[in-house]
């Protein structure tokens, strides 16, 4: 800094900052958040930060695998019924056969993984559109859950499923006992892993780049098909624990449990930055989505607002967010053109 002004590279980092959706993001955050503490009683109390944590960490495990999916250029909302058939498959297991635990969990994320790869496999080889697969396949697994299910939830969990498994607990001076539990820690492990694993490893950096431009992937030997299917596969694991995840918090397996929440989590993925063209997003982006939606409906029910208004924010937040994505391509695609025109001329 010289005499009061930014030096050249501040600057440039400052605007670099600025475009980052994460940057604003965690703007917005900070100032509903705010706006929450001084009007909503509790709102900042640690029990309910735990309790928001505990609570949104199912929809952010979802998240993790969704943003994979969506960096790669696909979009997928078949997850909640993904999760909702590997939870009730395991519940079956363990329930009914008694099986053990390591067992019923690999069940579980079979069931998940096998779900992603079958979406993967119609949208390579059958070559249907991901959007129209992934709800197709939404509503015969849900509906055929519901059917052999009869709509009956299993009550007769084992203990080793249902046990709270406590990492870190405390009270506070009003009496309220605050417990780091396994979905909030399972949360941060899937964050990290699936971090780590986008940015530092070979398949990471492939999905980005076919969800970039798939034909210029295809081009430098980028195998499209075998990243599919680590895509959806990985969303079908996701899926897969947080509905094992889901069946630990309640105490029971209901088949519906996880219905309905896909806009929920599509939307925290785009409001975190990652496009539903391909190729953009960040795991702390969709990260900080997860806690936006989470303060959001959060804070509006302490209010007394009702919740079909959190149902206009999300729907609200998924048309801006595809209309931003929709005149950014139409921005590039014009300045393309303008590139080239000298050359051609």
């Amino acid at each position: 800094m010289r005499d009061g002004v930014p030096s050249t590279s501040a600057q440039s980092a400052l605007r670099r900052l600025r475009r980052r959706p994460e940057a604003w993001l965690l703007a917005v955050i900070l100032i509903v958040g705010t706006i929450f503490s001084l009007t909503a009683r509790d709102f900042l109390s640690l029990p309910n930060i735990i309790d928001l944590l505990e609570t949104y960490s199912v929809q952010a495990i979802m998240a993790m695998g969704l943003f994979v999916v969506l960096v790669s250029g696909g979009i997928d909302i078949s997850f909640a019924a993904t999760a909702s058939v590997a939870q009730y498959c395991a519940a079956l297991l363990a329930s009914q056969l008694g099986l053990p635990a390591p067992l019923v969990i690999l069940a579980g994320l079979a069931v998940g993984g096998i779900l992603g790869c079958l979406n993967a496999l119609l949208i390579h080889y059958v070559r249907i559109t991901s959007i129209i697969a992934t709800i197709a396949m939404m509503s015969v697994s849900f509906s055929l859950l519901m059917y052999f299910s009869g709509g009956k939830s299993i009550y007769t969990l084992p203990d080793w499923w249902t046990d709270r498994i406590v990492f870190w607990q405390t009270e506070t001076e009003s009496g309220d006992l605050v417990r780091i539990t396994l979905p909030i820690v399972a949360m941060v492990v899937v964050t990290l892993f699936t971090w780590a694993w986008m940015t530092r490893s070979s398949a990471g950096r492939q999905l980005y780049a076919m969800g970039g431009n798939a034909e210029a992937a295809r081009r430098i030997g980028i195998n499209i098909g075998r990243l599919q299917f680590v895509a959806y596969g990985y969303l079908g694991l996701m899926a897969a624990i947080a509905g094992m995840l889901q069946a630990h918090r309640v105490g029971e397996s209901v088949p519906n449990a996880m219905y309905n929440t896909e806009l929920a989590v599509l939307s925290a993925a785009v409001l975190g930055g990652a496009s539903l063209t391909g190729g953009i997003g960040t795991v702390p982006g969709v990260l900080l989505g997860i806690v936006l939606l989470a303060i959001l409906q959060n804070g509006l029910n302490l209010l007394g607002v009702s919740s079909y208004f959190f149902q206009i924010v999300i729907g609200i937040t998924i048309l801006a967010s595809t209309s931003l994505t929709v005149i950014s391509s139409r921005r590039g695609r014009r300045h393309r053109i303008l590139a080239e025109a000298p050359a051609n001329g």
